[in-house]
């Protein structure tokens, strides 16, 4: 009777173990992580007998985990590469919503200040449309300073992102750690049985962590694993784990750079931060914040540059030249805040550097390295972006001197360098945030041209001259005005005298001469052809007299001795030809060698943004699709299907009933062995 008790109760305490397992797996069916667990049986050796082996029941042999490590390891592969899409594409929805909504965009304001001026120009003395031009100019400085604004919060939004991930990838490494040793010192770990809850916690950890960065996971003895990152930097080695932090950049402090503390060692993991919500938030900074940054910077100074040239050679109500429109793209300051030195250079180093816009239609959008080495004279000028070197040299002695770029130059002012020392050069990244309106009057817009021509009453021929195409005020070389406009309200050297003394009749062309009023100097002589049209003045800087600032066209047959005026243009307060040259930069091709416009320039950002936004949301939904495969094939190996375990249920129940109906049979049976003796 002993040996049919003992086989009913090991079958009543098995699936009694086994009911109890279904009823965890059941309650944990919606526990993130959890994995199914299952009672494996195995037959208690039998009683050997002369007529055969009797058995004497079930024993639970183990109480196993179903997990595969296959199928973990991909979940956290496409856990990795979905968060990294799925952060990337959000904050590139961000940016693609500002740069092209009709009211936070540039293209609105663009169009209305340009649309302002040529209403100007219609009408160059009534001063409400020039209050006008002034009231658009400003919404224009703000649309420009505002998307700046939001283009920095967007960055300090990344920033504080990065360093919360930082932060919670720190707590899931130690947690890692905690049970690395936990799990190595759980009883029974040497006999096979495996603390299941506390393996379910690793894995739900490793696939958190496998969110923020990619890893790879490496188990060890002892059923321990190893953290990595994906180029073997360790993270996580048994009990010990390593800590993430961020800084400055040292380069750019108005980045973040990643470090890695492990052993004592902080080492700097820029480059190793890849996939997970840091390596995507790290890839929109770099393949899309900065250059939106640069492209609209680079704007923003094309857009001065080329409205304060063409203001500067006009002419106010008040009979002055124009000066600067907007701020100065190239005043000290503005220079020298293009270059940030490297916070890791020599503290010896005293060099000063600059960077001058020289053309603002061949500038670039980007950001170069600066580096020098051997006796700090040598240098490399590298591109951030392709890390390619597009310039090298070495610097005189003294090294006062100019390394010209498309564009731009840099300007080496003075001082000295050290070897490793390393500058950003950034042209254009903080041009938007410093343009500034430097018109207030409506008198001030300089709306008219300062030169005029005219043609002497007794003149005998049928030229006519052009009212003259301004080419500078200043000496492009020196910044200095040329001589004729140094006086205000006059031409200097005016007026000029154009007049013909000869005719040749072989060539049919005429001689003439130019000459200035003080001092009846000579400052140009030719030929002059009535069959084409002739250009007087030259547009070379380096021609001496033949360049004063201006050009002028005649066309017709002239008569010897007939002559003509150039003077400035006084009381010229109805003159709307600068205005209209002016109006007419909003559709001139004044970007990239002369092949955009500005509107086209910054659509070409927007366009930019816009194709890498939709690429991005291909690109996370096609991660959605791969996250939802692996964590269902997971799921079909590991989850707890409801319907399973309730089948499951009934049938260790019975099996529990009937166990117990083998207990019940053997105590009868006894009873009756029992009452066959009294």
């Amino acid at each position: 009777m002993a040996g049919l008790i003992g086989i009913g109760l090991s079958g009543v305490l098995g699936h009694q173990t086994a009911l109890n397992t279904t009823a965890n797996n059941i309650t944990n069916a919606n526990t993130p992580g959890y994995s199914r667990q299952e009672v494996q049986f195995e037959t208690q050796e039998g009683r050997r007998t002369g007529a055969g082996t009797i058995g004497s029941g079930v024993s639970v042999a183990n109480i196993r985990r179903l997990a595969d490590a296959y199928l973990s390891q991909q979940l956290r592969e496409d856990s990795t590469l979905f968060g990294e899409q799925n952060a990337f594409n959000a904050e590139l929805t961000r940016l693609d919503n500002l740069l092209g909504g009709e009211d936070t965009g540039l293209n609105k304001a663009l169009n209305n200040f340009f649309s302002a001026m040529q209403n100007a120009a219609e009408d160059p003395t009534s001063l409400p449309q020039r209050q006008l031009v002034l009231s658009e100019a400003q919404q224009l400085v703000n649309r420009f300073q505002g998307l700046n604004q939001e283009f920095i919060q967007q960055r300090e939004s990344v920033k504080t992102q990065m360093q919360q991930g930082v932060k919670d990838a720190n707590t899931l490494l130690k947690s890692i750690a905690e049970l690395n040793l936990a799990i190595s010192e759980s009883p029974g770990l040497a006999q096979g049985r495996e603390p299941l809850e506390l393996m379910d916690k690793r894995d739900e950890k490793l696939r958190q962590l496998s969110e923020l960065v990619s890893i790879r996971v490496t188990e060890v003895e002892g059923s321990q694993v190893n953290v990595s990152l994906s180029n073997g930097l360790s993270l996580v080695t048994g009990a010990n784990a390593a800590e993430f932090a961020t800084r400055s950049s040292a380069e750019d402090p108005t980045r973040l750079e990643f470090t890695l503390t492990s052993g004592g060692r902080t080492l700097l993991v820029n480059e190793q931060i890849q996939g997970g919500k840091l390596g995507g938030l790290r890839a929109f900074d770099e393949m899309a914040l900065k250059p939106a940054f640069d492209e609209l910077g680079r704007l923003a100074i094309a857009i001065s540059a080329a409205i304060n040239h063409q203001h500067e050679i006009g002419m106010d109500l008040e009979g002055d030249l124009g000066g600067n429109f907007f701020s100065d793209v190239n005043s000290l300051a503005v220079q020298r805040s293009r270059v940030v030195p490297n916070g890791n250079n020599d503290r010896t180093t005293t060099g000063q550097l600059a960077v001058e816009i020289t053309d603002s239609s061949q500038l670039p959008a980007g950001t170069w390295e600066l580096q020098f080495s051997g006796d700090g004279r040598s240098y490399e000028l590298i591109d951030t972006i392709s890390g390619d070197t597009v310039k090298q040299g070495r610097l005189p002695d003294p090294v006062q001197s100019e390394i010209n770029m498309p564009g731009f130059n840099i300007r080496v002012e003075g001082g000295e360098f050290n070897a490793g020392d390393k500058y950003l050069i950034q042209p254009s990244r903080n041009a938007a945030e410093n343009m500034q309106l430097n018109i207030r009057r409506e008198e001030d817009l300089a709306f008219a041209s300062p030169i005029r021509a005219s043609a002497s009453d007794n003149n005998l021929g049928t030229a006519e001259i052009g009212q003259g195409a301004m080419l500078n005020v200043r000496n492009p070389n020196t910044g200095a005005l040329l001589p004729g406009f140094q006086s205000r309200g006059e031409l200097a050297n005016g007026p000029l005298n154009i007049e013909f003394t000869n005719y040749d009749a072989a060539t049919g062309t005429y001689d003439y001469e130019i000459t200035d009023t003080p001092g009846n100097n000579v400052l140009e002589t030719g030929s002059y052809d009535p069959k084409k049209v002739n250009v007087f003045f030259s547009d070379d800087p380096s021609d001496g007299s033949r360049y004063q600032g201006f050009q002028f066209e005649m066309t017709g047959e002239p008569a010897v001795g007939d002559e003509f005026a150039i003077d400035f243009n006084k009381n010229g307060v109805s003159d709307n030809r600068n205005a209209e040259l002016l109006a007419s930069l909003g559709t001139k091709n004044t970007l990239n060698g002369g092949s955009q416009n500005f509107t086209e320039g910054y659509a070409g950002l927007v366009e930019d943004i816009g194709v890498k936004t939709r690429q991005s949301q291909l690109d996370k939904d096609a991660g959605a699709t791969l996250l939802e495969q692996s964590t269902n094939q997971r799921e079909s190996v590991s989850g707890v299907n409801l319907d399973e375990e309730a089948g499951k249920l009934i049938q260790y129940q019975a099996a529990y009933n009937a166990s117990a109906q083998v207990m019940s049979v053997a105590q009868d049976l006894f009873n009756t062995l029992l009452q066959s003796f009294r």
